[in-house]
């Protein structure tokens, strides 16, 4: 059996609105036609050449990814480039970026769950749309500074993590997936005495050690890849017909 893409992307849309993204982002379709019939697709966190042979492998016509495989805008389009080959082998692409961020159910509020964070609550609002863009909560159990470095790093499957040793027991943590490390200014000032994220700059880890907090450098991969397995179920408990398969990708970051 099969379904028309555009019934994917209405209810990709439904959930993630494509008005919550960034000006710089560009979600929605992006290679294909929404008319295209599709029996399987792969859900993955990025396009790479891996994901596309894998695609072309197992005859899957639809990768579904939070990060766009076109965001730049295009002058020429290569015979190497990665959405040439994917309209050469008919694979359509549909992405949510910035705006799954700030779904309801979005990159973050995944994030929360992962880490077992209770009580959740917004820390930081989106300028835009008002919309939570970061969040904190509770640990049922409250761990040492280096405790919960390791704890993180199992959870989110890492092969490392970079952190500042914090002064206190870990019990309040918050997250801001991918790139948004500026947010430990706000954890600090909520009396955070944990903070995840997937990048972050100099300034900031010297503000975090300062504050006494343990801030985690999980890469940005790890903090948002573990968002693609309950778009996957979300998508698959929608359209049983269609068989969503998550992308068996891994950080591309290694450690020493």
């Amino acid at each position: 059996m099969s379904i028309q893409l555009s019934k994917i992307i209405n209810i990709m849309e439904s959930f993630a609105p494509p008005c919550l993204a960034e000006k710089w982002d560009n979600p929605g379709l992006l290679v294909g036609s929404p008319r295209e019939e599709i029996q399987s697709a792969v859900v993955t966190l990025d396009v790479t050449t891996d994901t596309v042979e894998y695609a072309i492998k197992n005859k899957i016509n639809l990768i579904i990814s939070h990060h766009p495989v076109i965001c730049q805008q295009l002058r020429t389009l290569s015979s190497n480039s990665l959405p040439y080959r994917l309209a050469r082998e008919g694979i359509a692409v549909i992405s949510a970026h910035t705006n799954y961020d700030l779904a309801a159910e979005g990159v973050n509020v995944c994030l929360a769950k992962a880490l077992g964070l209770t009580a959740v609550q917004p820390l930081t609002f989106d300028e835009k749309t008002g919309l939570p863009a970061s969040f904190i909560g509770d640990l049922e159990q409250g761990h040492a500074s280096k405790e919960f470095a390791a704890y993180v790093k199992e959870v989110l499957h890492c092969g490392g993590v970079k952190f500042t040793e914090g002064s206190r027991l870990v019990r309040k943590v918050a997250v801001s997936c991918g790139a948004g490390s500026s947010s430990v200014f706000a954890a600090i000032a909520a009396g955070a005495d944990g903070f995840v994220t997937g990048e972050s700059k100099h300034h900031e880890l010297l503000a975090a050690k300062d504050a006494g907090i343990t801030m985690v450098d999980a890469g940005h991969f790890n903090t948002e890849n573990m968002a693609m397995e309950p778009l996957r179920q979300r998508l698959q408990q929608r359209f049983p017909e269609v068989d969503f398969v998550l992308s068996k990708a891994t950080e591309p970051t290694c450690y020493l």
